[in-house]
């Protein structure tokens, strides 16, 4: 057996650690140099200049206040920050605010922690082996944390949406328990696609299961700060949305999920024919046009029909708004044709909502479901094909996938 030599690589290892130190030490010297200049600044002189008055102010150096500890991504550092007294006005570094005991990235890695699967007792052990021992981090220290973002969500929700050219939207609603009610609260989530391409968080409320009516309150929240009607909405046969899209967005036009709308007829085979159905059930979507889909459905309806009426019947329902896609781009299909766009940063989130069992308030559950949905939406993708999206918001016609050419004038031509 050949013997392995570790040697180098315990070398490498304890330069690393050194150049580690090294450069938290370096940052730890430019940060207190900044917080003098800061206090040489504010007084009008450096530190061994003698006092004199300068555009008014007068004013001493009193020495420092206690150490604290200040977690920069690279790792825990100690800073003193420099007192001053007998001035007109307070000082306030703008270095490294009051109270101030990590850096804006340090607070964003917390949710993105939670959201891969890590648990709150867990976070200062993690913390700690990445930013130091020193990391200011505790239990509480995260509960302080989850409170900003509360504040956070409740400014987000009165944000303007006047800008927003939203094309297409994704509806679903997550359920998490919560406090001592017999029912699960219900999370309505909507996510849009704006004409530029980029997938934004449009809503995040609590409301009771999926109802209309608590559908129909988020889309008049929406409607009041200035969302104009998007072009197709996109969510489960089964939602109370539909009910309240009519009431608050009619321009708006339907889209029915092909997961859930497979997943319901299945269910009403034996199990017995469900792998062989399901073969025939997936590619009726995947048609190239709507007359070749509108086939395949009749086949379907003609092999399993006559024996399982309820599963012919559950596939024929809402036929219309199982092709709406056929309207839109080919290249868009992919994306408007299931719910998929939402229920992916969904799954990560259901392991942490499962894992915390039960939230003892809806708010709570609320508020960190939208931050570690906020955390989701910077890895969004792009949609394919993003440059039709202006074409597709401005209401130009599709047929099977292919823009519809208008044919000029012939006088028009011949002039």
């Amino acid at each position: 057996m050949r013997k392995v030599n570790t040697a180098g690589d315990n070398s490498s290892r304890a330069f690393y650690e050194e150049l580690e130190r090294y450069l938290r030490q370096k940052i730890q010297e430019l940060i207190q140099d900044l917080l003098e200049e800061e206090v040489a600044e504010f007084l009008g002189r450096g530190k061994y200049d003698r006092q004199k008055a300068v555009d008014g102010k007068r004013g001493y150096r009193n020495g420092y206040g206690k150490q604290r500890k200040f977690t920069v991504m690279g790792g825990t550092i100690t800073i003193r920050r420099p007192r001053v007294r007998n001035t007109e006005e307070r000082f306030e570094s703008k270095v490294l605010p009051l109270f101030k005991r990590r850096t804006k990235e340090v607070g964003e890695m917390i949710p993105e922690l939670y959201l891969h699967g890590l648990a709150k007792g867990d976070f200062e052990l993690a913390l700690r082996g990445l930013l130091g021992e020193g990391a200011p981090l505790s239990a509480a220290s995260i509960q302080r944390l989850k409170g900003k973002w509360q504040v956070e969500y409740e400014v987000w929700k009165e944000r303007d949406l006047s800008g927003l050219e939203v094309v297409y939207a994704w509806a679903d609603g997550i359920y998490v328990k919560a406090g001592l009610e017999k029912d699960k609260a219900a999370l309505l989530v909507i996510i849009g696609a704006l004409t530029n391409g980029e997938k934004v968080l449009l809503a995040c409320e609590s409301g009771y299961r999926e109802s209309k009516e608590s559908w129909a309150e988020v889309l008049r929240d929406l409607r009041r700060r200035g969302l104009k009607p998007m072009r197709l909405m996109i969510g489960d046969g089964h939602l109370g949305i539909w009910g309240a899209l009519r009431e608050v967005y009619p321009e708006s036009e339907e889209q029915r999920c092909w997961n859930h709308k497979i997943t319901n007829v299945l269910d009403a085979l034996p199990k017995r024919l469900r792998a062989e159905a399901g073969e025939y059930l997936r590619k009726i979507p995947y048609a190239e046009t709507r007359a070749e889909c509108e086939r395949l459905r009749d086949e379907f309806v003609r092999r399993y029909g006559e024996e399982f009426p309820k599963a012919a019947e559950k596939l024929l329902r809402d036929w219309d708004r199982m092709v709406r896609f056929y309207r839109y781009p080919k290249e868009h299909w992919v994306h408007i044709r299931t719910t998929n766009v939402v229920e992916s940063p969904f799954s990560a989130i259901r392991l942490r909502t499962d894992a915390a069992k039960r939230f003892k308030k809806v708010a709570n559950a609320t508020a960190m479901i939208w931050k570690l949905l906020r955390v989701a939406e910077k890895r969004f993708r792009k949609l394919n094909a993003y440059e039709l999206l202006k074409d597709v918001y401005a209401g130009k016609e599709f047929v099977d996938g292919v823009m519809k050419v208008e044919i000029n004038n012939p006088e028009r031509m011949a002039a």
